[in-house]
């Protein structure tokens, strides 16, 4: 089972590596998945580490802290996104309302040259 969750491990980095050789992913949203993809393959070779963090937290079940990590990893990416697209709105609305004084101005000076 080990094996297979490295060379899992190895593959979603290889992926990810030819997404970003291939401007598919770009590098600002890159380092947190590959930092995920990292800790995957770190986290499937020494499967101790689980084993002792789970202990540490007081986890009584190990595999739950891979759930755990799991869904704190998803609620980050979320608010990661979450942020880029409030941030491209409130872009989109201000390209819009230029676009609208802009063609407002043209009109004018149509009607004005007439």
């Amino acid at each position: 089972m080990q094996a297979l969750w490295i060379i899992t491990s190895v593959v979603f980095l290889i992926v990810l590596i030819m997404l970003i050789n291939r401007r598919l992913l770009r590098e600002q949203y890159s380092m947190l998945w590959l930092l995920f993809g990292v800790v995957m393959l770190i986290l499937s070779v020494r499967i101790q580490i689980i084993d002792s963090l789970a202990h540490a937290i007081g986890i009584a079940y190990a595999p739950a802290l891979l759930f755990l990590v799991g869904i704190l990893f998803c609620i980050m990416l979320i608010l990661h996104l979450t942020v880029i697209v409030s941030k491209l709105s409130e872009k989109v609305i201000r390209l819009t309302q230029e676009l609208g004084i802009l063609h407002h101005e043209l009109h004018e000076r149509k009607r004005s040259d007439s």
